[in-house]
């Protein structure tokens, strides 16, 4: 039986190439461009059949002489590899040979080769469309990696093909494409992943620009749920129509949108060899410069020959974890290139160089030429680097490997003569087999055909910056592991330099960052991501970046001046060890001490007629009442305690009103005294018999009545003034009830009133002693006292509010010690000559 070749050919043009070479740091390789490819990175997709045949191969006749793209032969060399590999392989298709000849527009030699090895089986070939179709015989064809090609090729095929470009749900309708498979994994977490690096660095205002098409609205649809899930806008999203004419009219719309744009980083997601790569050429040529973010197909290189590295701030793309394959880099130093029907020599001629020296110790830059790729590679130790559609392809291969080989089994198996060993009929069947391979390639990838939606992929992050002459700079900066816990998934290389040659991270925010000690103020009909700031309200913070709102801080602590963080407050008091509070408290004791003096000389001088004159009785208990008045005042210095809160009203208004009560008693007494002059009548015995004294208990039983009900309903207590002093927490007295506060004043006050109205009009009356005067004089200054404390102590708080009451309690008092028995002590002590001439009147006879 004649040996089986079956030719591979191209549909179209190959995809853009891309050679990916390891540099001595396992990080970074250098990607070489073609320099004849003027139209930058346009894709073109390849189809090729595979077929199994019998004993080894040791030569593939070139039937065609044809020159590659340099950019688009990876796919060529990937599958000279692959096929190379499995035929070497004992274990798989052993005594098979997996061969894919190359022809590239002579398919008509290839019909008259397979007509003379399948005469005898009336086989018969047909070219329609570029596409053999072999009829009679069901091979496996690759197509890719463009999806929208595949679909044309694909949808009235009934022979199995593997799709090895990017994953497309349109290839995934198995009613449309029962014979069509995909080798590569769905991107279902790249929404996550691209979310997650945008939270790294903080860009929050990004731009998006996709194809309008379903895969790219999905994507958006999924992009805008993380993005709101975490605190991401976007600017704007430009949705790029697929129909050339259609765009052209927007193409302006477009441009303007994003160059007007504050976003400096921008998501591209679409296909390339679309309306899209044009809009993106279009930005290169306007002078666009942001940070794109797409996929690996977007993996692209300038044209320029200019050395800008402004347009390209730096291209940051996810592609899936491609295994590193360590015999490929020995494969393409040592393949011969005789063996195969693609002369690399001719395609590698429109090559440029890159000056530069790959060694680690040397600093030296040689300039090196090259007329051949391989050769370029066999002198530097690099490690080949495949991008992810050539390792799709490399898996894709493999699986026909491995789809024929189990074929070839049941063939064997169930013996059949009727078809060679290695020659399918059944496509079905071919099919099914294929969508249910599952195998270990040689890197050690477990690869599953029939789950490729669902399956977890892992991603490597790689940033790509642009250098003269076509070269590039490719570095992987980082990957994203989505089947890991969320705080495990994304991991970013810490020493990362942008393409403007520093370490710090390019910004993209509609708002400038609020530092700690500010909260975002959102505008009204903006993104949430657009806002003002505004420092925290009293006693709030924020200690992060970006606070929606600031934190209170606890009672015992206050804010810092920046509003950073909650300092613990100093606890705060009218205490004795004050200036202020040892002044009050020397003052309240110096007049009580004064008081205690003034009841002594009363009482020594008890019989003198000044004494006598003006009730000495009811002086004894005013000058008491003034004694516990001055001392009251203590009570509101040092810590307060519950006890001394109760007793620092109450005992203020008793007192208080002892002495008001008092001084209205001895008015009554004087005007009675002077105004009665009916002998016997009744109001001269109610004075003889001391009845204005009954006007203190009445007086004072009123007032212990309020304060009893102040104290049941509401009493005052222990309370902490956090808003008067900056960083102090004042213990003060709280009052509990205003109200009953203001009651308790207020009778003061009428008390006070009506003595001084009662004072006023006997402060005529004839008298030596008459101390009527003195008495309106005291009520007024008690009243302006009082009238005075109101207004100052509602305007202040804390510790300068029970410095007003005290002072205020001290200054009324001293004012009736001073009004009323001054002049009287004056008199006692320094002019006793007046107190003993009045007595010697009193016994001359009239």
């Amino acid at each position: 039986m004649k040996k089986l070749r079956v030719f591979t050919f191209s549909l179209l043009l190959l995809k853009c190439f891309l050679i990916s070479c390891h540099l001595t740091e396992p990080i970074c390789f250098w990607r070489l461009k073609n320099n004849e490819d003027n139209d930058g990175d346009l894709r073109s997709d390849c189809g090729v059949f595979l077929a199994a045949v019998e004993g080894p191969i040791d030569q593939i006749y070139n039937i065609s002489d044809f020159r590659i793209p340099a950019r688009r032969y990876e796919f060529f060399l990937v599958m000279f590899f692959a096929t190379d590999e499995i035929n070497k392989n004992p274990y798989l298709l052993p005594n098979m040979s997996l061969i894919s000849p190359v022809d590239h527009g002579q398919c008509e030699e290839t019909l008259g080769l397979l007509d003379e090895i399948y005469l005898e089986k009336n086989n018969s070939v047909e070219f329609t469309d570029y596409i053999c179709v072999f009829y009679g015989t069901c091979y496996i064809g690759l197509i890719g990696p463009s999806w929208k090609t595949s679909v044309k090729l694909s949808i009235h095929s009934r022979t199995p093909r593997v799709f090895f470009g990017p994953f497309n749900p349109n290839l995934s309708d198995h009613d449309q494409f029962p014979y069509v498979h995909q080798v590569a994994i769905k991107d279902t977490h790249l929404s996550h992943g691209m979310a997650s690096l945008m939270l790294h660095f903080r860009w929050t205002w990004i731009g998006l620009v996709i194809s309008d098409d379903d895969q790219s609205i999905q994507f958006l649809s999924d992009l805008r749920e993380e993005m709101q899930r975490h605190g991401i806008c976007l600017a704007f999203v430009n949705m790029i129509p697929e129909d050339m004419q259609l765009y052209m009219t927007r193409a302006k719309i477009y441009d303007e949108e994003i160059m007007t744009s504050t976003a400096k980083v921008v998501i591209i997601y679409g296909e390339m060899n679309s309306t899209l790569q044009v809009s993106f050429r279009r930005w290169e040529d306007l002078g666009v410069r942001r940070i794109w973010i797409t996929t690996s197909q977007w993996d692209v290189i300038t044209n320029k020959n200019d050395f800008s590295l402004d347009f390209f701030h730096g291209t940051v793309t996810f592609a899936h974890h491609v295994g590193k394959i360590a015999k490929f880099r020995n494969f393409l130093q040592t393949m011969n290139s005789d063996k195969y029907p693609v002369n690399i020599s001719k395609s590698i001629l429109g090559w440029n160089y890159f000056n530069c020296s790959v060694s680690k110790k040397g600093n030296k830059k040689d300039h090196f030429t090259f007329n051949n790729t391989l050769e370029w590679t066999a002198l530097h130790n690099f490690d080949i680097v495949l991008s992810e559609e050539g390792y799709n392809l490399y898996n894709a291969v493999y699986a026909v490997a491995h789809t024929y080989h189990e074929l070839i089994l049941q063939q064997v198996e169930s013996q059949q003569t009727a078809v060679p060993k290695g020659i399918f009929t059944d496509c079905q069947q071919v099919s099914s087999m294929l969508k249910s391979r599952i195998f270990t390639n040689p890197v050690g990838e477990l690869v599953n055909m029939k789950h490729r939606e669902n399956q977890c992929a892992d991603y490597d992050i790689f940033i790509i910056w642009n250098f003269p002459q076509g070269l590039g700079l490719k570095v992987k900066i980082g990957n994203y592991l989505p089947c890991y816990p969320w705080s495990q998934q994304l991991h970013i290389s810490e020493n990362l330099e942008w393409a403007t040659g520093g370490s710090s991270v390019p910004s993209s925010m509609c708002s400038v960052t609020c530092t700690a000690g500010f909260r975002k103020i959102h505008q009204k009909q903006t993104a949430d991501c657009c806002f003002d700031c505004d420092q925290c309200p009293e006693n709030e913070v924020s200690n992060e970046t970006d606070m929606e709102q600031c934190v209170r801080c606890p009672d015992d602590k206050y804010a810092n001046l920046e509003k950073t963080q909650c300092l613990q407050r100093v606890v705060s008091f009218l205490a004795y060890e004050d200036p202020l509070g040892m002044t009050l408290g020397c003052m309240a004791l110096t007049f009580s001490a004064l008081t205690v003096l003034v009841l002594v000389i009363f009482v020594k001088y008890k019989d003198t007629p000044i004494v006598k004159a003006n009730n000495r009785i009811v002086s004894y208990i005013l000058l008491i009442s003034l004694v516990f008045c001055f001392l009251c005042s203590l009570l509101f210095i040092g810590h307060p305690t519950q006890a001394t809160c109760i007793l620092q009203q109450t005992t203020f208004g008793v007192f208080f009103t002892v002495a008001i009560s008092t001084v209205l008693a001895k008015t009554i007494t004087v005007l009675m005294a002077f105004k009665l002059t009916t002998p016997g009548g009744r109001m001269r015995g109610m004075l003889a018999s001391g009845a204005p004294n009954l006007v203190i208990p009445i007086c004072t039983l009123i007032q212990l009545v309020l304060c009893g009900i102040w104290l049941v309903t509401s009493p005052p207590f222990i309370d902490r003034d956090i808003q008067s002093e900056h960083g102090k927490t004042i213990i003060i007295c709280n009052k509990g009830s205003v109200i009953a506060f203001h009651f308790v004043l207020g009778y003061l006050g009428a008390l006070a009133l009506g003595s001084f109205t009662v004072a006023f009009l006997a402060r005529n009356l004839p008298d030596r002693f008459n101390e009527a005067k003195f008495l309106t004089f005291s009520m007024l200054v008690f009243c302006s006292v009082w009238i005075t404390f109101l207004p100052v102590y509602h305007s202040t708080r804390g510790t300068v509010m029970v410095v007003v009451e005290v002072f205020s309690i001290l200054a009324s008092s001293a004012g009736l010690l001073g009004c009323i028995f001054l002049p009287k002590c004056c008199v006692i002590l320094l002019r006793p000559d007046l107190t003993f001439l009045q007595k010697y009147k009193d016994k001359l006879p009239s």
